[in-house]
């Protein structure tokens, strides 16, 4: 079975003409993406990473000038799941909830996992029913109250 990646930032385009390139972030932070040595089984060794304008910078030993640094346009940066940091009480990884099963606390089937969101007031998952159709719930306490294995929906909130 494939090893499990996690995508944490993609590359937006090169920056000056060093091969410095120009990350969108998809990790909680900067800083978070520091614990990391390199990215993509090795392809591409981080030498330095800095906050810049909502994203970051980073310079890679491979990319040596601007060319090279396009060339990496749209590249996605990942590790594995096993490199992420363990998780506390009631924490999740988006990563390991897309694909779940959910289920409501009356035993209803409801679809599978395909996306987490956040707007800005908080996680929010989507599910796709078995029609195709597609509905959204917030991922609190109150409306999922448990999730491992598959995720579970209070039956209020099911659609």
């Amino acid at each position: 079975m494939a090893q499990k990646t996690v995508t944490l930032a993609a590359v937006a385009g090169a920056h000056g003409v060093t091969g410095d390139v120009r990350l969108k972030l998809f990790a909680e932070s900067v800083d978070s993406l520091k614990r990391y040595k390199s990215f993509n089984d090795g392809a591409l060794t981080l030498k330095s990473l800095r906050p810049h304008k909502g994203g970051a910078i980073a310079r890679f030993a491979e990319i040596t000038d601007r060319n090279a640094a396009e060339a990496l346009r749209s590249t996605l940066l990942t590790v594995s799941r096993d490199e992420l940091p363990p998780l506390g009480e009631g924490e999740y990884y988006y990563s390991d909830l897309i694909g779940l099963p959910c289920v409501s606390t009356d035993g209803t089937d409801l679809g599978i996992c395909v996306a987490v969101e956040n707007f800005g007031a908080g996680d929010i998952i989507e599910i796709e029913k078995p029609d195709r159709k597609k509905f959204m719930v917030p991922m609190t306490k109150r409306a999922v109250p448990e999730w491992g294995d598959k995720i579970v929906i209070d039956a209020g909130f099911a659609e």
